[in-house]
């Protein structure tokens, strides 16, 4: 089980971040859940009112034999826009900001070098230690599979799972 690692990502809606994961060879399992706020237990709604310092996050499960880190942080990077601040797309406030919640001091440097060799200024992807992560409730696990005819999934998450379909082919399960 030394393949196995995990990384914890915030790109806007988990909705949305989870349904572009889950879709990744060497992804193992993808959860929706809140990173980087101070209350115990989020709960959704809470999150969505922006009252916990909370970031709609996910964790992933996956095999670093089939998949590299580094190639999860190019999808992260290319399928979310790193360069607004505590927003993505009409989804505004702190808890969809762009983040990556690292597990160790040498992680948090991997992720400051990458973002430099981006060579673009203009990103504000937080990076810093992941203090705890908590899943979100059962009903946003696989929420765009569920409901993709909704309206939000079809107008906002279709179109970026469209991009990392044509963009990253050779990463899809």
């Amino acid at each position: 089980m030394n393949n196995i690692n995990k990384a914890y990502f915030a790109g806007g809606c988990f909705w949305c971040t989870e349904a572009i994961f889950s879709r990744l060879k060497g992804v193992i399992e993808v959860f929706p859940g809140y990173a980087g706020g101070g209350v115990v237990n989020p709960k959704y709604k809470q999150v969505c009112l922006g009252i916990t310092g909370h970031a709609e996050a996910i964790e992933i499960i996956f095999n670093k034999d089939i998949i590299t880190y580094d190639t999860l942080l190019e999808v992260f990077f290319s399928t979310h826009d790193p360069t607004t601040l505590n927003q993505q797309g009409n989804d505004k406030g702190t808890q969809y900001r762009s983040a990556v919640f690292c597990l160790d001091d040498s992680e948090i440097q991997f992720v400051n070098n990458y973002i430099i060799n981006l060579l673009n200024d203009n990103i504000v992807t937080e990076v810093k230690m992941l203090d705890r992560f908590y899943n979100a409730e059962i009903e946003h696990k696989e929420y765009y599979d569920q409901n993709s005819n909704q309206p939000y999934c079809s107008a906002v998450i279709g179109p970026k799972i469209k991009k990392l379909m044509e963009n990253n082919k050779e990463f899809l399960k």
